[in-house]
Parts: structure tokens; C-alpha cells; sequence
């Protein structure tokens, strides 16, 4: 895949093809930017054409010809390029240790080695600590590329030694676009553009599950129906519990909507509330079916309520 093929974010990939037409890639980039817009994908490209014994600076493009090129295609077989992610949920300081015992050698194939730590503000304080001494002073042949989607994770004195790019969110229009022509994927719907908040990677793994979505927003239409019918579709709620925090997120993308098409939209905005607050008691551990009832119950009698201050 060439970078032109990678949707979205043409100025920072402007920025990288550049640096390759001019010789002048830097020792450590940090990529920042929400999941799932395209960070790791062009990290990689940019590793792969660093390392290209052949780069065509007037296409902008690797060989993909050479040895280097060849041995990227397969699975971590070229031994000038590594990509590092977190072990279990933070990146440990013995990863980084052993990453900079690697770095020590010097290149196989290429003239440069490329490290890429996926999720780098999953890093321990420890290990942040530990990969400074790296990017402090970098062997001449090193290039790090820290792919972060919390910068305020990171140390000020990681930040400081490197070359920041913002990825931007890709836009509903070039996502539909993409999932049509690439994953067979039509007719994406707007609430679930809107949950995926320019996010290509979300938009497919959301789709994927795009029946238990449709079951997600039968429970809000069915909101205004008596409380029995809307029950009868909340089934979902109870027998997810390792993906509720979507379907809440999603709830809110349906009361945002319904908010803005209704004048009387006060009703909607309390709900939305209640969905916070339905968070926040199942981040600190409350009886999930407990908390579930609570919030479908409340939710329906917010919306019903025929005294509700949205309805006077």
C-alpha cells in the first residue's frame, strides 16, 4: 500500500514524504491522534520506506524490489524494523530495556533500524524514564515513531525530543466511501458514523456488530411506548456486560440526536445524564442488573413523564 492509497491526514503524510525526498528523517516522531484514524498504518508505510534500499523520490514510494522490502512483507522478518505494543494494559520498562539492547546493533540490511511503539501512552512512568536515555542519545541509524492517542500521558521531556504530527479525525464522507469500496459496507448510518467520531478502525469493528446496535436503538424508539414494550427490547443490556460502555456511549449518540430535532429537547438531555451517571456506578463496581434496571427505568419515566418540565 502507498501512502496515497491511506486515507485521510495528507498533511502529515505530506510532512513524512518529504523528509524522505530530502534525507532529512528525524531520530523520534511522536503520532498523535485518536484510535482508529490511521496513525498505525502510516507509521508502518513510513517504516517501510525508510528502510527501502531503493526509495523512488520522484514517486514517493518504496522499490518493493529489494531485500528490505521484501522481508517487510512478512511477519516481523526483517530484522532493521520493530513493532513494540503493550504487554497485558501498559507498556513495561523490561520492553523497553530489551528494545534498546536491540538498538545497540546495528543495521542488517538497510542504513536505518525503525522502532514503532504502538499505544506509547500506555507506557509506565518507569519505562518513559527508561526510553528517554534512548531518544537523549540516539545511534546515528535509529528511528522511534511513539504512536499515542493520550498526550498527556507522556512526559514533557519525551514530548520535547520529538517531532510531533496530529492526525485528524477522517471525515463521515471519506469513511463511507472507504468502507464501500474496501469492506463492502453501504448504508452506514449516521448514529453509528457519529459513535465512531472519525474512526475508521471503530466504524468496522462497530459494524461488525451492527445487529447488536440495531437492538441498542429499538430500546430508544421503543422509549416512548409503554414501559413493558421498551423492557421487552432491553434484553442486550444484561447478557453484554463486556460491551455496555459502547451501547451507553451509543445511547448518547441516539439522545444527542433526538435532542436536536425536538424543541422540547430537556427531557433528552436529563437522559443523557442519567447515562453519565450510569457510568460513573458501573466504574465503581455497583450491581450491574441493578444498575441497568435503574437506568432503563428512570430513562423511560424521564422521557414520559407527562409533567416533565420539557412538556409544559
Amino acid at each position: 500500500m502507498e501512502f496515497k492509497d491511506i486515507i485521510g491526514n495528507k498533511k502529515a503524510k505530506e510532512i513524512l514524504l518529504k523528509s524522505l525526498r530530502n534525507k532529512t528523517i528525524l531520530h523520534s516522531y511522536m503520532f498523535i491522534g485518536n484510535e482508529g484514524i490511521g496513525k498505525k498504518i502510516i507509521a508502518e508505510q513510513f517504516a517501510k520506506m525508510i528502510l527501502c534500499e531503493n526509495f523512488d523520490i520522484h514517486n514517493s514510494r518504496e522499490c518493493g524490489k529489494c531485500k528490505s522490502c521484501i522481508e517487510f512483507e512478512g511477519e516481523n522478518n526483517n530484522p532493521d524494523y520493530k513493532y513494540i505494543e503493550p504487554d497485558g494494559r501498559t507498556l513495561k520498562i523490561e520492553q523497553i530495556r530489551e528494545m534498546q539492547n536491540k538498538i545497540i546493533e546495528k543495521p542488517i540490511i538497510s542504513h536505518k533500524k525503525v522502532y514503532v511503539i504502538n499505544d506509547a501512552d500506555l507506557m509506565t512512568k518507569e519505562a518513559q524514564n527508561c526510553l528517554l536515555k534512548t531518544l537523549e542519545e540516539p545511534p546515528e541509524y535509529i528511528v522511534i515513531i511513539l504512536i499515542v492517542s493520550n498526550e498527556s500521558k507522556m512526559l514533557t521531556t519525551i514530548k520535547s525530543r520529538c517531532m510531533k504530527l496530529q492526525f485528524q479525525k477522517i471525515s463521515d464522507n471519506e469513511i463511507g466511501k472507504y468502507l464501500k469500496n474496501n469492506c463492502s459496507m453501504e448504508n452506514v448510518s449516521k448514529n453509528i458514523l457519529k459513535l465512531c467520531d472519525g474512526s475508521i478502525g471503530k466504524c468496522i469493528q462497530v459494524n461488525e456488530k451492527n445487529d447488536e446496535y440495531n437492538k441498542v436503538e429499538n430500546i430508544m424508539k421503543n422509549m416512548n411506548n409503554t414501559l413493558t414494550a421498551m423492557l421487552k427490547q432491553s434484553e442486550i443490556m444484561y447478557k453484554n456486560k463486556d460491551n455496555i460502555m459502547d451501547y451507553l456511549e451509543y445511547m448518547n449518540v441516539i439522545l444527542y440526536n433526538f435532542a436536536k430535532e425536538n424543541v422540547n429537547n430537556l427531557k433528552y438531555i436529563n437522559s443523557i445524564k442519567l447515562v453519565e451517571e450510569t457510568k460513573q456506578r458501573l466504574n465503581a463496581n455497583a450491581n450491574y442488573d441493578m444498575t441497568i434496571d435503574r437506568l432503563l427505568f428512570n430513562m423511560w419515566e424521564e422521557i414520559n413523564e407527562k409533567n416533565n418540565w420539557s412538556q409544559i
